[in-house]
């Protein structure tokens, strides 16, 4: 595994288009220059493995999914505590791009880890849409969800580098991500 040239640490809240951004990153970098890794991928197999679920199925937005969420969000949290690596580590295994959109940050300790591991290649884009606009993509507030940390873990603490803002309009959120692109070419 080849170091990378630039790690872009997205984060959001429920329902702001973190996916959509992370592809739209990936679409105008180019698959061989950008690949998008998901903290949670690793998180979920093993949290599978371990209770003998589909991990299939624990990908998608799917009820089956939102039936396991708060149980594996605390199994997920005591994994973190005995080592707060442990899912970063396992999803960079085979990265080989240049250019690495991790696009579920959750936690302050997800950004210690990259920034203590790659160093000034590292950018936290935080991801943002009113709740207006997560609402009409079928986002409804879940006590012990939405307040958990895995949702609220990097609202404070963090100096993003980018906001991008992802509320619909298709013009002012392809001129915001063309700029961190160009940024992100700088580094290559």
């Amino acid at each position: 595994m080849a170091a990378p040239r630039s790690v872009l640490l997205l984060s959001g809240k429920r329902k702001s288009g973190k996916d959509f951004v992370a592809e739209e990153l990936r679409n105008r970098l180019g698959p061989d220059v950008c690949t998008i890794l998901r903290l949670s991928g690793p998180l979920k197999e093993q949290y599978a493995k371990e209770h003998g679920l589909d991990f299939e199925r624990l990908l998608d937005a799917s009820a089956y999914k939102e039936k396991f969420r708060q149980d594996m969000i605390r199994w997920g949290e005591e994994k973190r505590r005995a080592d707060p690596g442990f899912f970063c580590r396992a999803a960079v295994q085979g990265a080989l791009q240049p250019v690495w959109v991790v696009s579920d940050t959750r936690r302050l300790s997800d950004v210690e880890w990259f920034r203590a591991t790659y160093g000034d290649v590292v950018q936290t884009v935080r991801v943002v849409a009113t709740e207006e606009t997560r609402k009409r993509r079928n986002w409804v507030f879940v006590t012990g969800v939405d307040d958990a940390e895995s949702e609220c873990g990097l609202d404070q603490g963090v100096a993003f580098d980018w906001v991008i803002t992802n509320d619909g309009d298709e013009v002012a959120l392809g001129e915001q991500l063309e700029e961190l692109v160009q940024s992100v070419h700088r580094s290559l």
